[in-house]
Formats: structure tokens, sequence, C-alpha cells
């Protein structure tokens, strides 16, 4: 079975760091992404960032590109989402989730889901 796990996050102050790490197992397929989402309290999961694990070719949503970049280690089957001078505003769970093909910002697009991982901020 397909199994995905995000973990790292935790309580940090705002305007500081946290990176967030993606396990994937279960599965030989090569061509694959895998995309970082988050769901903020009443709100709508929102796609963050994703990478093509086949050419390292990535994309960021406008609300997070200037702080957040996301990273892959094939080797390990391992995605990374360093986020940078973090707000208030960025407490939520966390969630990756792979695809076949190519990377993309559509949740729906994505197949499997691993459980989140919260992150709160605090001012």
């Amino acid at each position: 079975d397909v199994q995905l796990q995000a973990s790292g996050g935790g309580l940090v102050q705002a305007g500081r760091s946290l990176r967030l790490s993606c396990s994937a197992s279960g599965f030989v397929h090569d061509h694959y992404a895998v995309g970082w989402f988050r769901r903020a309290p009443g709100k709508e999961r929102e796609p963050l960032s994703c990478i093509s694990i086949v050419d390292g070719s990535t994309t960021y949503a406008d609300s997070v590109k200037d702080r957040f970049t996301i990273a892959s280690d094939n080797a390990k089957k391992m995605v990374y989402l360093q986020m940078n001078n973090l707000k208030p505003e960025d407490t939520a769970v966390y969630y990756c989730a792979r695809r076949f093909g190519e990377p993309s910002l559509h949740r729906e697009l994505y197949r499997n889901w691993g459980q989140g991982t919260q992150v709160t901020v605090s001012s």
C-alpha cells in the first residue's frame, strides 16, 4: 500500500522557520509528483507547492513562494518543505500528497494523501 507521512510540525514563534518532511513508501513507480497542502481551521485545503520527482521542477502558490521552498531526496523518497519567516496565519495542518504524472497545485488530482502534521505559529 502507498503510504505518505508528513512530519516536522510543531509550535514556533512568528519569524522562525520549520522544515516539514514527507516520506513515501509502498510503490516503485518513479514518474510522480508530490504536493504540499494545508488546511487552517474553518478553511478549505490550500495548495502550497509541488515538485516533480522526475526532473525536480517546482511550482509555488503566490501566498508562499517567497518564504517556502520545496525539495526532494529521491533516493530516500523524501520531500521537504522549508518554511521561513513563519506567520500566525500559517497555522494549519500540513499535508503531503502524491500523484502520477506532472506536479500540480490542484488538490483533486492527488490520489494518495498522508496524515497531516500540525504547525502552530504564535505571535
